[in-house]
């Protein structure tokens, strides 16, 4: 690993036995490209501050001319943007004083209130633990051309339920979540997170929007023959992210298995430097309502049969991107274990990684003992 891509906030590279150490790990990601299942993986395990496992697999395609993977190369995230980037953003601002959990969102949102009384008791935790009652995905981009169209049509999605009485993991509740809290700090959520969180952490390979010419070095996700009618490369794989600008509090973060890596390290740091261990702590701990949640604040935690596989503690926590991408951390092992890859290429039809994935962590795990 070259020096000037380690940072103090990094964990430290230990990867000269992980052939060896994860021959088994990384042996079913080589089987899942051969079958198809995704054509390229990249990922990055770290052990009691090490990193010992940081390993590229496949291609961007499945064509053999297609580029193949390296350790550096950018994934869209997906729905990890919602732990890496809004998530964090929602800690920091709490850490400082500016969110309050139980602040009623159309305080900060006035049109998210509606006709609909039930609207006025949704607060941010209702947001984060995905208990507020809004429905989990609908297809606002097909109604809206722009951000602030976009947005408008998301404040107005009907609840399903009334708030806090049952989880319900909701995009739309992250999409407005992400402009409360851009609200709260007068900033977009990409410039926030780039002086905030990914700057002090040394994580330079992450970011909303990729420029030009770094796209045609991240794996493209989709060969989108209905809305966007091209090839999905370097811009956002999801459609309601894609209208509205890239820069969304549910999907649009790009970034290496390294600083996915990174920033799980801080997370076992204890927050360090951007947090305390007691803003970690409060965010990854289990809700206790509504009864039988397996969510965080903002993460989820394992529950049977879980993606994470057989070995996580209860006390771990993680979160799965659309795109074939993962991140599962485990306090009690001091162990995180980052999953990168394109598994919608390129049509988004095979669901196979979520066989491969749980054996993948199980087969690091068992390395580890």
């Amino acid at each position: 690993m070259t020096s000037n891509h380690s940072t103090q906030f990094s964990p430290v590279a230990a990867v000269e036995q992980q052939d060896q150490r994860f021959s088994s790990a990384f042996a079913i990601l080589q089987q899942a490209i051969s079958d198809r299942i995704f054509p390229g993986a990249s990922t990055a395990v770290t052990v009691g501050g090490k990193l010992v496992a940081w390993k590229a697999l496949g291609r961007f395609t499945y064509e053999v001319e297609s580029p193949a993977v390296e350790v550096r190369t950018l994934y869209d995230l997906a729905s990890v943007t919602k732990v890496v980037g809004t998530t964090a953003m929602g800690m920091v601002l709490y850490e400082r004083g500016e969110l309050d959990l139980d602040m009623p969102v159309a305080s900060i949102i006035p049109e998210f209130a509606s006709d609909d009384a039930r609207r006025h008791d949704i607060v941010i935790r209702h947001l984060l633990a995905h208990s507020s009652g809004l429905p989990a995905y609908e297809k606002l981009f097909l109604r809206a051309q722009t951000r602030a169209e976009l947005l408008a049509s998301a404040f107005r999605v009907p609840l399903r339920a009334d708030p806090g009485t049952r989880v319900a993991y909701s995009d739309i509740g992250f999409i407005v979540l992400g402009e409360a809290l851009a609200r709260i700090a007068g900033d977009t959520i990409d410039e926030f997170c780039r002086k905030e969180i990914f700057g002090p952490l040394g994580m330079a390979e992450t970011t909303f929007t990729p420029p030009g010419d770094l796209c045609r070095h991240i794996p493209p996700t989709a060969d989108d023959r209905t809305f966007r009618k091209r090839v999905v490369q370097g811009e956002v794989n999801d459609e309601n992210a894609s209208v509205m600008g890239g820069v969304a509090g549910h999907a649009g973060l790009f970034a290496s298995a390294f600083d996915v890596a990174t920033f799980a390290h801080m997370m076992l740091s204890g927050g360090r430097p951007i947090l305390r261990p007691e803003t970690v702590s409060l965010f990854t701990r289990r809700e206790i309502e509504p009864e039988g949640t397996s969510r965080t604040l903002g993460w989820d935690t394992p529950s049977a049969p879980s993606q994470s596989g057989n070995h996580f503690s209860r006390n771990s926590f993680g979160h799965l991107g659309y795109t074939g991408t993962s991140l599962w951390i485990d306090p009690d092992k001091q162990l995180s274990v980052t999953l990168l890859t394109n598994r919608t290429w390129p049509d988004s039809q095979n669901q196979a990684i979520k066989q491969v994935r749980p054996r993948f962590h199980d087969a690091i795990a068992e390395s580890l003992l």
